[in-house]
């Protein structure tokens, strides 16, 4: 979230940077003066980490980066069939009292030492629940019934499959060996 805040102020700051260079361009063609290029590497410079921020952003994601210190326990512990994986669903609010709310589920991998794997991340809807349909195979319902476009239910084959609604972690180069197949809205 920090990394977010200071590409925003960094992208204003290129922009008004970018201004000011296109201003001393024209002035510096009219009165002919010397070209501003003190004014042209800083801009780039400011471009330059702009768009790394946004690679970083956009291709190194992983979900330890959930806001975890507000979060709330969701539906779960539900145990798998054979008590091989657990899955539980946690709540993330965002955006104080006009915001929403993030639901993300973990898997853990009882037989494995108790790691623990996110391969559920989407907007919480008002129903929301998880059931084990075989011992590798989890349901996930997460549906508005009055807005028939908001469903985000979805059926993953654990270890093979996740979801990231926006599909970031789709796009993670990071993640990548952790899934066959990442599904996003």
């Amino acid at each position: 979230m920090i990394l977010i805040l200071f590409g925003i102020l960094i992208s204003f700051i290129t922009i008004i940077l970018f201004l000011i260079l296109c201003a001393n361009i024209i002035i510096s063609f009219i009165k002919k003066k010397l070209f501003p290029k003190k004014m042209l590497i800083v801009t780039l410079s400011g471009v330059v980490l702009v768009s790394s921020i946004y690679i970083y952003e956009m291709y190194f994601f992983t979900f330890s980066e959930i806001d975890k210190e507000y979060t709330q326990n969701g539906p779960g512990p539900v145990t798998s069939p054979t008590e091989k994986y657990t899955a539980n669903a946690f709540y993330e609010p965002y955006g104080g009292a006009a915001g929403g709310v993030n639901v993300w589920v973990e898997i853990t991998y009882n037989n494995e030492g108790n790691k623990v794997k996110t391969v559920y991340y989407g907007d919480a809807k008002s129903n929301f629940s998880m059931e084990w349909m075989d011992e590798d195979t989890l349901y996930i319902l997460n549906d508005e019934p009055e807005y028939p476009n908001s469903n985000r239910s979805i059926e993953l084959e654990i270890g093979k499959e996740i979801y990231h609604e926006n599909g970031l972690a789709c796009k993670s180069l990071l993640m990548k060996d952790d899934y066959e197949t990442c599904y996003q809205n």
